[in-house]
């Protein structure tokens, strides 16, 4: 069983930065494609962006492409999610998501296998 830990959420301003990081314990994520994605108040969780097992494939949604990147770090059973130029839109609880295999990665929430518990991350304007 694999559990998921986010971290790095917070307070930051219009056009501000933050990295978020999930690192994984209780097995490796060798095998898995990684996601993040994020919910805000009121709305249905959303795809943020995906990364494949070894990293050699990503893809973004409209919204963020440009201003986020995924990586991953598998030594260090690690995902990174860095954002930039972040809107109060981006205003949400953040998860990733383990998606077993080695395909590129699902958009879809219901493909993931393991989740994090979250982190908030606020954007003032």
């Amino acid at each position: 069983q694999v559990q998921l830990v986010e971290s790095g959420g917070g307070l930051v301003q219009t056009g501000g930065s933050l990295r978020l990081s999930c690192a994984a314990s209780g097995g490796t994520l060798r095998s898995y494609a990684m996601g993040w994605f994020r919910q805000a108040p009121g709305k249905e969780r959303e795809f943020v962006a995906v990364i494949s097992w070894s990293g050699g494939i990503t893809n973004y949604a409209d919204s963020v492409k440009g201003r986020f990147t995924v990586s991953r770090d598998n030594a260090k059973n690690t995902v990174y999610l860095q954002m930039n130029s972040l809107k109060p839109e981006d205003t949400a609880v953040y998860y990733c998501a383990a998606d077993f295999g080695y395909g590129s990665g699902s958009v879809s929430p219901s493909q993931y296998d393991y989740w994090g518990q979250g982190t908030q991350v606020t954007v003032s304007s």
